[in-house]
């Protein structure tokens, strides 16, 4: 995604509460789509500090989940999985899903 960023000369700026607390401005969080609950991951960084979203997942290592859905039987073809999808996604269609 490309955010325009103000100017130098159009700054926003604001203040901490006394309880710590920072209000992002409107613009910011409508431009970067930061709603309510939104959590964010604060860096202190040479220039300043630093805010961006977190991640929605935790950090994965194939090792900790290799092997987990155990399947028994014959290895399926990518034609019998690409039909598999297609049924599916006809048969949510059906129900009004999509």
């Amino acid at each position: 995604m490309n955010f325009a960023m103000p100017a130098p000369a159009d700054k926003i700026t604001t203040k901490i509460s006394t309880k710590g607390q920072v209000i992002l401005p409107k613009a910011i969080r409508t431009r970067r789509h930061w709603g309510a609950g939104t959590t964010l991951v604060v860096e202190d960084t040479p220039d300043g500090v630093l805010l961006k979203p977190a991640p929605l997942f935790k950090p994965t290592r194939i090792e900790d989940v290799f092997g987990m859905l155990k399947y028994r039987g014959k290895p399926k073809t990518i034609a019998e999985m690409d039909a598999a999808i297609v049924a599916e996604v006809k048969r949510r269609h059906a129900r009004g899903r999509y």
